[in-house]
């Protein structure tokens, strides 16, 4: 990949041209939001498909959850297998740990939560990653896998929490739509895609 256009992607800046192996896609920015489809733009032009959050601050203490599609976004109920882990680290220093988390899904039409449950304070936000491989395929199931970073509170205790995911789409139908959402409630920040060649 040209450092340029690797760049370009990490620094989330749309000077990438069509000739380049990363191509900011869409952009689009949640103000209160119940959720944030992506219906167009993910086709057999792209093998990978990069969605990054910017600053995703929910209404609700509630895990950040995405689904896919595989009819344009009329429904976004795709079964899934998923497994979750997760390290934290709190502010003052008494408790840090990784472990498996029970959110994940087996062989399930839910909703996947990318992110644990973000903290409502007004300096709280979430960001990461979810990378999405070969969704138009027609022979295979669609991998994906998730990195994202939140101001968690729990137990009178605020914390640095990294959560991590993986998973497929069980299905060899392509995925043309991906729709991300709070478990619960509305969000504010940013979510942009990117195709990679």
């Amino acid at each position: 990949m040209p450092l340029g256009a690797f760049k370009a992607a990490l620094m989330g800046t749309a000077g990438v041209d069509a000739g380049a192996d990363v191509v900011l896609l869409s952009t689009q920015t949640a103000s209160n939001s119940a959720t944030i489809s992506f219906t167009s733009d993910i086709t057999s032009t792209y093998p990978m498909y990069i969605f990054r959050f910017y600053n995703v601050h929910p209404v609700s203490h509630a895990n950040f959850t995405f689904n896919g599609s595989i009819d344009s976004g009329s429904n976004y109920n795709v079964t899934k297998t998923t497994t979750v882990i997760s390290a934290y680290h709190a502010e003052d220093g008494s408790a840090a740990n990784v472990y498996y988390v029970t959110t994940d899904l087996a062989q399930s039409t839910a909703f996947h939560p990318v992110a644990g449950a973000v903290y409502t304070d007004n300096d709280a936000s979430m960001v990461g990653e979810l990378h999405l491989f070969n969704p138009s395929s027609t022979t295979y199931v669609k991998n994906f896998t998730t990195n994202t970073q939140r101001m968690d509170w729990s137990d009178d205790k605020l914390y640095t929490n990294e959560y991590l995911t993986s998973g497929y789409l069980n299905t060899t139908s392509a995925i043309d739509a991906v729709q991300f959402k709070m478990a619960s409630g509305n969000f504010d920040g940013k979510i942009k895609m990117w195709g990679v060649k």
